[in-house]
Formats: C-alpha cells, sequence, structure tokens
C-alpha cells in the first residue's frame, strides 16, 4: 500500500489542519526512544498521570502543539477555481468566437458572447467553490474517533483532539491515531502492514525494552499512528502526534501527490462526449463544405460553424453532473448516509442485493436483558436500553438479590467479563464499547440494585484484572482473569451457550456447584433454544478458579476448560419499525435481501420472518454447515438463502462472492471487526456509524450515521434517483442540440438562408439548455424508482431506446421549426421568418422539458408541485422571449424582429406539438412494456 493511501485510509484529512512543520516540530514534551523509559518516568517526563491529563491541560496541549492529524496540503485557492472555468475546450471556442465578432464590427456578438462566458465560469465556481465547502464538512463528519482517559473518565473524543500525555483506551477494531507506550496490555495484537509491510499481526507486550536502537518492527511495547488493532485490549500513553509520529515522519519525505480519473459515470459521459464532439465536428465540416460550394460569404460560415460547434456540444453538461452528484451526496448526508468514494452514488443505483447484519441496523441497536436464567430458575428483566434501572422478577414478583446467591454470581460475571463504560450524557445512557456488554452491564447493575444508575467504582479494585482473551468470532466467547478478594485467580467466560458448554463440567445451582450430566446439558440447550425462539439473542456465562497464581500457558485453549456453567442471558433488540418497510421497498425493487449474522440460528430466524426478509418456509444456514458447502455449490444456492447465522468473517467474505459471482451487484453492511473483509469484497461497502469499528469505517464505501438499513434503501434510491436525472438532463440537452443541428442541415441542403444566427444558438444554448436541464438534474426522485428493476452495473447510459427518443425529440422540434421557418419566408421578410424559427424553437425547447421529467411517466402523472423551479423557469424565460420582440433594445442584442402577441400566441401553441407527440408515444410504449413485463420475484 502506498503511503498516500494509508495516509487517507488511516488519517484522513478532518477537522483542522496540521500547523506547518515549523510549528509541528516546537513540541514541548518529547520523550527521546519513549520504548526504553520506565513508565514512571515517562508520566513524569511528559506531566501526565495515570488519570490522564485535565480537561483543561489537554486544551493547553492542544492549542500549543497543534491538532492530530497530517500536514494537508495547501487547499485550492480562489484564484485556481476561477482559472479552472477556463479549461473546456468549448470555452475557449465561445471566446474565439468574440474574438472574430470584434474584429469584424460585431460588438453585439461581442459583448453577449463574452457575457455567457462570464456567466459560466460565475455559475461553474460558486459550484465548485460550494462543493470544495460540502466535501469538506462531509470529511469533519466522518473523522475518526478516540477513546482516551481525561479526569480519570474514558471519554470519547476525535482523534484529531488526541495529544502528548492522553491515556488511548484501544480494543480490536480500533485505529491507533497517534503513537503511544504501553501500559497495560491484555492479548494485544497490532497490524502494522501500514508501516512495516508485515501482513501479519505483531503481539505487543507492556514491558521496558533496553535497546535505543530498537528498529520499528522490534517495538513491542510500542504502538503507532495507522495500525489497527487485530486482538486484545490495551491502554497506552501517548508520546507522540501528527507529523511527529512516526507515520508523520514518512509522509515529509514523500511529495503528496493524487490524480483522479473520474467516477464510472464520469468516464462514460468522457467517451460518450468525445463521440459527440466528432459526429458534431463531422456535421459542422459537412456544411462548411456545403455552404462554401453555394457561395456563402467564408466569414459567414466560419461564425456559423462556431456557432453549431457550440450548439451541438453540451459544454455546461460536465457542470450539471457535479451539481446533481452534490445535491445527491448532500440529500444522502441529510438522510443520514455519508458517502466516503463518489462512485458509491453511482454503484448504489446498480444494487441488487444487500447483504445486511442484523444487530443495530434491522434492529434499534440497544441490547436490553430480558432474561436471566441461574440455578434453575427464570428472572425477568424490567427496564429499557442502557439505562441501569430496573428491576429483577420471579414469577412477576420483585427479588430480594442479596438473598439470591446464584442471581449475584452471575452479575458478577456479567460485570468482571466487560470492558464496556455506561455514560450518561444529556438524560440518555449510551455505552461505550460493545453494545452486547453494555446490555450486560446494565442488567448487572439492575441486579445489584444499591449501585443502579452508576458503574460500581470499587470493583475494579476489588476484583482488579489480571489477564484478559479478547473474544474472537471462531472462539465466540471473551475470557478474563480476575483476582478476587480471597487472593484466589477465576476465570470468568461469556459466550454462546453452545460452544460455552462444551467447555463446561460443572454448573452453578442452589445446591452448589455439581456435576454437569447430559441430562443437564440437555436441559441447558432446552432453555437456550426456547429464549432463541423468542428473539432473543443468548449469551452463557461460566467461570473456573486458578488458585493464586496465573498459569504458565494463558492461552485461551488452556484456560478455556473445566468450566463451571453458571447461568444464561437473554437479550431482545426489537426490530426497527421502519426496517419492515425498507425491506418491503427492496422486494418490490428487486432487491434481494439477505441477513448474515453471528446470532443463534432461531433468533435469526425469527426475526428475519418478522421483517419480511425470510417466509414461513424457509430455513436457516449455520456457519458449521457453511463449512461443508462447496464454493461452486454456494454459488448455486445462493440465490435460494435468506438467512445466515453463527457465521465468521471468512463466511461473510464467502457469501458476498458467492452472489457476485452470479453477476449480482452485491452491498455488504456491518460494524465489527469480521465484517471488514466482506465489505472490502463488496461493490458497496457499508459501515454502522454508532456502532462501527474505525476499522470498518475507513474500509466502507458509505457510513450510515444511524445505523438504520432504512437509510441503505434510502441511499439505494437516492442513488437511483440521481442516475436517473443525470440521463434524462443528458437526453434533454442532447435532443435539443440534435433539433438544432438538423433544422441548419436541412436548410444548408435546401440551399435556404441560415435559419438561425451565431445568437440565436448562443441565446438557446443558455436560457433553453443550460437553466431548465438544471433543474432537471436536481429534479425529485420519481417515488416509483423503487419499482423498477436494478440497473446492470455495466449499463450503457445511451441504453433502453436512450438514442431513438434523442432523435426523435430533435427531429420533432427541427420540424415544427422548419415548418414556421419556410412558411414565413414564403409569406415575410427573411428577417421575420428567422425571428418565427428561433422564437418557435425557444418554445419548443422550454415546454419539452415538461415531458423530459420522466421517461415513462405522461406528463399529466408527474405534481408540478415537485419542481416548481422548473415551471418558474420555463414561464419566465418565455416571459422574456416575447418581451425581446417589443424591446428594442433586447431585440437589438438578439437581432430579432418585432412580434404581435397573437403571433407569439400562436408560435407557443405550434411549439406544443413536439411534446404531444413524445407523450403519445410514451402512452404507446407504456402499453407495449405492461404486456409483455415480467413480475418481480
Amino acid at each position: 500500500m502506498s503511503l498516500k493511501k494509508t495516509v487517507d485510509k488511516y488519517m484522513p484529512e478532518s477537522a483542522p489542519t496540521s500547523p506547518p512543520p515549523s510549528q509541528t516540530t516546537k513540541v514541548l514534551r518529547s520523550v527521546v526512544a519513549p520504548w526504553q523509559v520506565e513508565v514512571a518516568n515517562l508520566f513524569k517526563q511528559l506531566s501526565s498521570t495515570e488519570n490522564g491529563l485535565s480537561a483543561v491541560e489537554a486544551a493547553a496541549y492542544l492549542n500549543s502543539e497543534g491538532a492530530n492529524t497530517l500536514q494537508e496540503g495547501a487547499p485550492t485557492s480562489v484564484l485556481k477555481i476561477i482559472a479552472a472555468q477556463f479549461k473546456s475546450v468549448m470555452i475557449w471556442v465561445l471566446l474565439g468566437a468574440a474574438v472574430i465578432s470584434g474584429v469584424l464590427g460585431d460588438m453585439i456578438d461581442f459583448v453577449v458572447i463574452v457575457a455567457i462566458v462570464v456567466l459560466n465560469a460565475v455559475i461553474g465556481f460558486y459550484q465548485e467553490y460550494k462543493a470544495e465547502k460540502s466535501i469538506a464538512a462531509l470529511k469533519n463528519m466522518t473523522a475518526p474517533q478516540a477513546k482516551v482517559k481525561r479526569d480519570g473518565q474514558v471519554i470519547i473524543i476525535p482523534a484529531a483532539d488526541i495529544v502528548v500525555g492522553d491515556i488511548l483506551m484501544l480494543e480490536a477494531g480500533d485505529l491507533v491515531a497517534a503513537d503511544a507506550r504501553l501500559l497495560q496490555a491484555a492479548s494485544l495484537k497490532i497490524t502494522e502492514s501500514a508501516l512495516t509491510g508485515e501482513s501479519e499481526s505483531v503481539e505487543k507486550q507492556s514491558n521496558t525494552l533496553l535497546a535505543a536502537d530498537a528498529p520499528l518492527g522490534d517495538r513491542d511495547n510500542m504502538v503507532f499512528a495507522g495500525t489497527s488493532v487485530a486482538n486484545g485490549a490495551a491502554t497506552a500513553l501517548v508520546v507522540a502526534t501528527a507529523m511527529n509520529t512516526e507515520l508523520g515522519q514518512i509522509a515529509r519525505l514523500i511529495e503528496d501527490a493524487s490524480s483522479s480519473e473520474g467516477t464510472p459515470l464520469q468516464q462514460k459521459l468522457d467517451s460518450f462526449g468525445r463521440i459527440l464532439v466528432w459526429f458534431s465536428l463531422a456535421i459542422v465540416t459537412l456544411l462548411f463544405m456545403l455552404g462554401w460550394w453555394r457561395g456563402s460569404p467564408p466569414l459567414e460560415l466560419v461564425m456559423s460553424a462556431v456557432s453549431l460547434a457550440v450548439a451541438a456540444v453540451p459544454e455546461g453538461l460536465p457542470t450539471i453532473v457535479t451539481v446533481a452528484l452534490a445535491l445527491g451526496v448532500m440529500r444522502m448526508s441529510r438522510r443520514s448516509a455519508l458517502i466516503r468514494k463518489l462512485p458509491a452514488v453511482e454503484i448504489l443505483g446498480s444494487t441488487s442485493v444487500i447483504c445486511t447484519d442484523k444487530t443495530g441496523t434491522l434492529t434499534v441497536g440497544q441490547m436490553t436483558v430480558r432474561a436471566l436464567c441461574v440455578a434453575e430458575q427464570s428472572f425477568t428483566v424490567t427496564g429499557e436500553g442502557y439505562a441501569p434501572k430496573g428491576e429483577i422478577l420471579l414469577n412477576n414478583n420483585p427479588v430480594n438479590v442479596p438473598d439470591t446467591a446464584a442471581l449475584q454470581e452471575l452479575a458478577t460475571l456479567l460485570i468482571g467479563c466487560n470492558n464496556a463504560h455506561l455514560v450518561e450524557e444529556d438524560g440518555h445512557w449510551q455505552v461505550i464499547g460493545d453494545p452486547t456488554e453494555g446490555a450486560l452491564l446494565a442488567a448487572a447493575h439492575k441486579v445489584f440494585s444499591e449501585q443502579a444508575g452508576r458503574e460500581p467504582s470499587s470493583f475494579e479494585q476489588r476484583l482488579p484484572k489480571q489477564h484478559e482473551i479478547p473474544f474472537d468470532s471462531d472462539r465466540k466467547r471473551s475470557c478474563v482473569i480476575r483476582r478476587l478478594e480471597d487472593g484466589n485467580l477465576r476465570a470468568m467466560v461469556n459466550g454462546a451457550p453452545d460452544v460455552l458448554l462444551q467447555a463446561c463440567t460443572r454448573f452453578y445451582t442452589a445446591r452448589g456447584v455439581l456435576p454437569l450430566t447430559d441430562a443437564d446439558r440437555a436441559r441447558i440447550q432446552e432453555q437456550n433454544t426456547v429464549l432463541g425462539q423468542q428473539a432473543l439473542r443468548v449469551l452463557g456465562s461460566a467461570y473456573r478458579d486458578l488458585g493464586q497464581q496465573l498459569p504458565a500457558d494463558l492461552s485461551a485453549a488452556a484456560i478455556e476448560q473445566d468450566l463451571v456453567f453458571v447461568g444464561l442471558s437473554g437479550m431482545v433488540d426489537p426490530p426497527r419499525a421502519e426496517a419492515k418497510v425498507a425491506v418491503a421497498k427492496c422486494v418490490s425493487a428487486g432487491i434481494r435481501v439477505v441477513m448474515i449474522t453471528g446470532d443463534h440460528p432461531h433468533t435469526a430466524l425469527a426475526i428475519a420472518r418478522d421483517l419480511g426478509i425470510a417466509t414461513d418456509t424457509d430455513v436457516v444456514v449455520a456457519g458449521p454447515e457453511l463449512d461443508g458447502i462447496s464454493e461452486d455449490e454456494l454459488a448455486r444456492r445462493a440465490s435460494t438463502i435468506a438467512v445466515y447465522a453463527r457465521v465468521t468473517a471468512a463466511h461473510k467474505l464467502r457469501i458476498v462472492r458467492a452472489w457476485k459471482a452470479n453477476g449480482a451487484v452485491v452491498a455488504m453492511t456491518g460494524d465489527g471487526v469480521n465484517d471488514a473483509p466482506a465489505i472490502e469484497g463488496a461493490d458497496i461497502g457499508i459501515a454502522m456509524g454508532r456502532s462501527g469499528t474505525e476499522v470498518t469505517k475507513q474500509a466502507a464505501d458509505m457510513v450510515i450515521t444511524d445505523d438504520n438499513f432504512a437509510t441503505i434503501v434510502a441511499a439505494v434510491e437516492e442513488g437511483r434517483g440521481i442516475y436517473s436525472n443525470i440521463r434524462k438532463t443528458l437526453q434533454y440537452l442532447l435532443a435539443g442540440n440534435t433539433g438544432e443541428l438538423l433544422l441548419m442541415t436541412l436548410c444548408v441542403i435546401m440551399g435556404l438562408p441560415a435559419p438561425l444566427l451565431p445568437i440565436h444558438l448562443l441565446w438557446i444554448n443558455l436560457v433553453t439548455d443550460g437553466l431548465p436541464a438544471l433543474c432537471l438534474a436536481t429534479d425529485a426522485i420519481d417515488p416509483d424508482v423503487m419499482k423498477q428493476r436494478p440497473r446492470p452495473r455495466d449499463e450503457h447510459i445511451a441504453a433502453n431506446n436512450f438514442l431513438g427518443t434523442m432523435f426523435l425529440t430533435g427531429l420533432l422540434t427541427a420540424g415544427v421549426a422548419f415548418a414556421v421557418y419556410f412558411y414565413s419566408l414564403q409569406t415575410g421578410s427573411e428577417e421575420l421568418a428567422r425571428t418565427k424559427a428561433f422564437t418557435t424553437l425557444v418554445f419548443a425547447e422550454l415546454l419539452r422539458a415538461f415531458g423530459a421529467r420522466s421517461e415513462t411517466k405522461a406528463l399529466w402523472r408527474i405534481p408540478l408541485r415537485t419542481n416548481l423551479i422548473l415551471a418558474v423557469v420555463v414561464f419566465l424565460v418565455i416571459g422574456l422571449q416575447v418581451w425581446a420582440h417589443h424591446n428594442a433594445t433586447l431585440g437589438l442584442f438578439l437581432k430579432t424582429t418585432f412580434l404581435s402577441l397573437e403571433d407569439c400566441v400562436l408560435l407557443l401553441v405550434i411549439s406544443t406539438i413536439p411534446l404531444l407527440i413524445l407523450e403519445l408515444v410514451k402512452l404507446w410504449q407504456n402499453r407495449a412494456r405492461q404486456s409483455t413485463a415480467i413480475p418481480i420475484q
């Protein structure tokens, strides 16, 4: 991976930029070879403590040392944005036409052309400047965060606000946001490929190293910015930030250069545009040669040729596409979908399969423990969410917890094997850490009712943590070893009950600890199944006493055996009401929704059926069964499987690849580290903004800030709508240009005078192409867009009768204008005939903008209120055109003559003919389409 990509991935541009190198080198608190310094001395040298910095100290250090962000290149200057507006070849063609007009003494054309160029530049500058600001805002919204300890409390802050002396709290899935010395490490493994190129994760420990010149890869007690936590948990003291990190020092040596090849849609448009330019040049050359052969004045031919070239090529299209995409991205951000990679906007419109996690995406995302089963009794837990307030009931009666030793034993394990923290902000309880652990912690608080509302501050002191074996998707359990008050060590284990039971030989009862018989296992398994069928997520808790000393072998295999099974905790995460509606919308849109979860199969299937993802006849494919299915067989069966349960990271990636092997465009959602490979492998990777780990967010194309499945469906709808708007805008522009070319070509071939002057073509290009096209590009999304089948990813933008409609529209528009022109030549002057043809063409192109809003819907089925700006623009320009025939000054600029109001009304009526014919064609096509339609399954 290149350093530029590494910088973009792990320390993206965000928030305030780092100060210049001259400032970032003036760090007041620094340590030479911090891996060699004892921790106590390190705290002293950095003016920090084990409770972290105070908020006041951190603010002062941030002000003096600068933000923890890599140095960015200078932002695009206003002058560069202005200069960029004059890079287009067509702009220089326009300027050339202005110069020719000036040389010939035609100052009216000169002034009008220059005014049009300046106006285009102003519009383009405004859009680019606005886009720059919008992108900066989005970057700030997606800035990574970090957990730090300040004033003795664990808080979440933007990574940019980290300073030297902060204490980082790290766990699996976190990105390391600064260089830091490890204080404590439990089974910690760090992926350092961003710095060292080593693909294997590196084991870390907190002991002081002796070698001052230890190479980067051997600094086992250090973690570095730009790396990620693959396993375990740790606390670490920040010793370097921003450009003083190892990553920052390398960044100084490399020139930051980047290039953009454009998005797939932009590449298609560029390719289509090049074909259009060459086709237009061929037509212009042909017309020039015909005029030359007929003896037309050379200068008049040059001006006509230049004007036709301008008319033939929609030079405003790139700006319109940019505006459509930018507004689409901003609309998505308002709907809680942050686009991190622009191509995602386009590919979203092609999504045919959404592989989604369950927890927090299809459900509300706040687990609540509803049942505690221990000592052959089942207790009910009241309360909602993470608020540690509620009651413990037995047979609907409150329980006196101090009299229930077994319940206290279970609650101790729920707190002891836990890394989450509950915090109250503005009256709302939130969890810092894993949501499941937060729910278990809240339940434990409810058991210890005298401590309800806060985490027991004495727990860490009474039962200090000695070692930790973090949860991973293969073991499906986590383990923490704590020293009890009597001095003995106890391994506390929480995990999937079916897996955990295999490691248990005894179980906790009201009569004490007894051997675990097969009958007891069956009873616990049955209890687990019953809870699962109630759509509860079930975790088991167990422990093992280890004596006074830590065993020499602290591996999971050695510790997690001969366990004492204590009880079950059943949690509910109810489906979101809006998720059911969103799934139904996916079905109508031809999008398949597949649930992939690590939950129990019964829980997964119950939720899937409730949401409409699975039917009553569908079954669940669990991880062990998936292991026995070959890649080819999985690809064949993928379309028949709606729910996967108990899956690992490898399983998720296999499922995504199986769908892609069938030609599907796959969106994959996730929040955990084990989702990252599948998110990378999917066409659209979607991360959860609230619960997602930083690794997952940085790997994703899109971040859902509300962790809501309905937001994903809304983003797909936006993607489809954006593509539809761009396509219909392109068709509208090209159809107008085609009409102008056909009119001019026909008149030249017939030897008639030019029906349009250069100023007429420029006016049409401005008022009938630019303004209405911009309104079409920002049109409201068709509410029926989600009733269509997904668009193939490789579909050409001119597919599905695009060219046929374009040429028919151009032919009709040119036809009515030519009929008016030819008739007027026979009955009046050339100037009057040209004025009428010009006005007819303007009216016809403006009116057909209403029909261009949909390729399939009739005009009267599209509410005008959904795009009032288009109506205002059309009627204002029609009024301006009529006024031009009654105002001598404007008529002089446009080189038109007087037209009576009756003539204008007559021409307006005639100009409706192309629109009416196109609407009739639309009706005929709809009937033909309905007669051959195949229902979406």
